[in-house]
C-alpha cells in the first residue's frame, strides 16, 4: 500500500454535501443508474482522488453494480482511512431520494 492518506469526518461530510448540492449537475451529465448510484458513484471516484489510492488500492467491480455494491466499496475504501472512527454510513443516506 502507499502511503496511507487519511479522511476526517468533517472533509468526508464536505465531499458528501458538495456532492448532493451539485447532484442534478452530475446526474445530468452521468445519467447511467439510478440517482443514488449515480451519487454514489461520484462520492467514490471523489475518495479515490482525495486519497490518492493506487489502482491496487480502487476496488474492483464485475457484474452489474447497484447503490449497495458502490455503499459496500465506499466502506472498503474508507476501513483504515479515517482519521477517527466515524459512521461514514449515516452520510451516504444522503444520496437516497434526492
Amino acid at each position: 500500500m502507499s502511503s496511507l492518506h487519511r479522511i476526517s469526518e468533517s472533509e468526508f461530510e464536505r465531499i458528501v454535501r458538495g456532492i448532493v448540492e451539485d447532484r442534478e449537475t452530475i446526474i445530468k451529465h452521468n445519467p447511467i443508474g439510478t440517482r443514488e448510484e449515480i451519487l454514489l458513484w461520484m462520492l467514490s471516484a471523489s475518495l479515490f482522488s482525495y486519497l490518492s489510492l493506487s489502482e491496487l488500492e480502487t476496488p474492483c467491480f464485475s457484474g452489474s453494480v447497484d447503490a449497495d455494491t458502490y455503499r459496500e466499496a465506499i466502506g472498503f475504501i474508507l476501513k483504515n482511512r479515517k482519521e477517527s472512527e466515524f459512521d461514514h454510513a449515516k452520510y451516504l443516506n444522503e444520496f437516497v431520494n434526492v
